[in-house]
């Protein structure tokens, strides 16, 4: 017996026809889908978490631009057409 892990389910005989059907059914690539879209998520909350984290610490200035330029240095304007 084949266990699919992104339906939950035991499918009734492992041949491989039966694997083909089973992959290529919309419900199942919705499964893949959500677990995948729902991986991305969590992913990205760690990735906010610990950016987080670290800007509490003090690892991470407020902004790039908070701080004047090092040795009085100046941006200089855009040029005016």
């Amino acid at each position: 017996r084949f266990y699919c892990d992104y339906c939950d389910t035991y499918l009734t005989h492992d041949s491989p026809s039966v694997r083909k059907t089973h992959c290529s059914g919309r419900k199942h690539k919705e499964n893949v889908k959500d677990y995948y879209q729902k991986w991305m998520e969590e992913q990205a909350q760690s990735l906010i978490d610990k950016t987080t984290a670290a800007f509490q610490q003090g690892k991470i200035p407020p902004t790039p631009f908070s701080a004047p330029p090092p040795g009085g240095a100046m941006i200089p304007p855009p040029p005016s057409i």
